[in-house]
C-alpha cells in the first residue's frame, strides 16, 4: 500500500478515535471530580488505583491528561486556599493522580511538595504529604537533583530533621550536573542545623532554581520574612545605641533618623514602618504582610 495512502488512513482513524477517547474519559473525570469534591483524602491505594485506571484508559494521550488534572490541581489549590477551606488538603489526591498519569512531570513535585508541606495560610500544612510526593517523584526521576534539594528544604524547614535534610542535600549533589556547592550545604546543616545565614542560602538558591512562578513567590516570600528578621536585629543595636546617648528608648523611627544613626525611616519589606515598643524593642506592624510570616520564621530558631 503506498505511504500517503497509509497516512490517509491513519489521519481518518485518528479523526475517530479522539473524540471517542474524549467522550469516555468524560464520565471518568466527572466521577473523580464528585468523588474529590465531596469526600476527604481515602485511602493511598485507593487513589493510586485511581491514577492507574486512568492511565489505563487514556489510550496513550496519558500526558495530556496529567496536564488537565495539572491545571485542576492548581485551581483547586488557589481556590480553596483563597477561602481558607480546609479542604485544601485534597490537593493530595489531584497530585498523586497527576504524577501516575505523567511520572515525568517535574513542576508537579516541586509545586506540590512544597505547598503540601508549607504551613497555613501559605500552603496545607502537611509536610508527611509533601515528603510523600517528592519521594514518589524522585523514585520516577532518580537523575533529577532539584527533586532532592527540595525535599532537603522540606525537612529541613518543615520537619525540622536536620538529619535528613542534610542527607538530601548530599544525595542532590551525588547527582550528574548538580552545583557544587549542596556538599557543603549537606556538611553545615549536618555540623549547626537550622540557622538564619543557611535558610537565606537556601531559599536564594530555590528561587533561582524554580521555573514555576509560584515556587519562585513563596521563595520571595521567606527571604522577604528573613530580611525583615535581619532588620530588627540591627535596630535592636541601633535602639540600644540611642539609650546609650540619649538616656531613654526611642519611641519610633522617625527619632532613629532626626538622631541620624539611620540614613532613612525603617520600613520592612512591605512598605510598613517599624513599630518600637515603650522600651525600644522594635516590632513589624501588626497590619503589614510580613507580621504573620516573621512570627512563623521566628519559631523555627527557637
Amino acid at each position: 500500500m503506498p505511504a500517503a495512502s497509509e497516512r490517509r488512513i491513519l489521519a481518518r482513524a485518528a479523526v475517530a478515535v479522539v473524540p471517542l477517547l474524549l467522550i469516555s474519559l468524560y464520565p471518568l473525570q466527572k466521577r473523580i471530580e464528585n468523588l474529590i469534591a465531596g469526600t476527604r483524602i481515602q485511602s493511598d491505594e485507593l487513589l493510586f488505583t485511581s491514577g492507574k485506571a486512568l492511565k489505563n484508559m487514556s489510550l496513550g494521550y496519558s500526558s495530556l491528561l496529567a496536564d488537565i488534572y495539572w491545571t485542576r490541581a492548581v485551581q483547586y489549590f488557589g481556590g480553596h486556599l483563597s477561602r481558607q477551606d480546609d479542604r485544601v488538603q485534597e490537593l493530595a489526591p489531584l497530585l498523586d493522580v497527576t504524577t501516575t498519569l505523567d511520572p515525568q512531570l517535574i513542576v508537579a513535585y516541586r509545586f506540590g511538595g512544597i505547598f503540601l508541606a508549607e504551613e497555613r495560610p501559605v500552603g496545607v500544612g502537611r509536610p508527611d504529604l509533601g515528603v510523600r510526593l517528592l519521594q514518589k517523584g524522585i523514585a520516577a526521576n532518580p537523575a533529577n537533583w532539584h527533586l532532592r534539594y527540595d525535599l532537603g528544604l522540606i525537612y529541613y524547614w518543615n520537619v525540622k530533621d536536620y538529619k535528613m535534610a542534610a542527607q538530601s542535600f548530599w544525595d542532590a549533589g551525588n547527582i550528574t550536573g548538580a552545583p557544587e556547592w549542596l556538599k557543603q550545604f549537606a556538611a553545615s546543616v549536618a555540623a549547626k542545623g537550622v540557622s538564619r545565614q543557611m535558610s537565606e542560602m537556601m531559599w536564594a538558591e530555590a528561587y533561582q532554581s524554580a521555573s514555576d512562578p509560584r515556587l519562585k513567590d513563596n521563595a520571595l516570600l521567606h527571604l522577604s520574612a528573613l530580611k525583615t528578621q535581619d532588620d530588627l536585629d540591627k535596630l535592636r543595636e541601633i535602639s540600644a545605641a540611642f539609650r546609650q546617648r540619649f538616656g531613654r528608648p526611642p519611641v519610633s523611627g522617625e527619632e532613629l533618623y532626626r538622631a541620624q544613626l539611620v540614613t532613612v525611616v525603617p520600613k520592612d519589606p512591605a512598605g510598613y514602618t517599624y513599630l518600637f515598643d515603650p522600651d525600644g524593642e522594635p516590632h513589624v506592624d501588626p497590619a503589614s504582610p510580613e507580621a504573620a510570616q516573621v512570627r512563623q520564621e521566628s519559631s523555627r530558631e527557637k
